[in-house]
């Protein structure tokens, strides 16, 4: 089988096109997570720290600045879209739960072949 075929039977696989939709979906949330992190959290938690403008906050290194305060929106994006996913994983395992059928009841299992056996023994040793 030549290398293109190759790639193309594993793109046209059921899962390969799932997770492309996932990862384009997942993207654009990443967006609508950012800008409520940013635009609408941040400054709000700035306002109850007294002002702190989180994108502000630098430190300076020698002539480096490390930029902490993005890192801490980065973190709190982080956050927000980690319990996103666990809760649609946990909404998601509860329904597969649902879909699963309750098993049937089994039914009563009889004798082994050992108690057979054994029955068979004593009836003979009786008699």
């Amino acid at each position: 089988m030549g290398f293109i075929s190759e790639f193309k039977e594993f793109a046209m696989k059921g899962n390969v096109m799932d997770m492309a939709v996932g990862v384009i979906i997942g993207g654009a949330f990443g967006k609508i997570v950012s800008s409520l992190v940013d635009d609408i959290l941040m400054p709000i938690i700035g306002v109850l720290t007294g002002g702190v403008d989180f994108t502000g906050l630098v430190a300076k290194v020698g002539d480096a600045e490390v930029k902490y305060g993005v890192f801490v929106q980065n973190i709190i994006d982080f956050l927000i879209v980690a319990f996103c996913i666990f809760l649609m994983i946990k909404a998601m395992n509860k329904l597969n739960r649902k879909k699963e059928e309750p098993a049937e009841p089994s039914a009563p299992a009889g004798p082994t072949q050992e108690e057979l056996l054994a029955e068979i023994r004593d009836l003979l040793k009786n008699k």
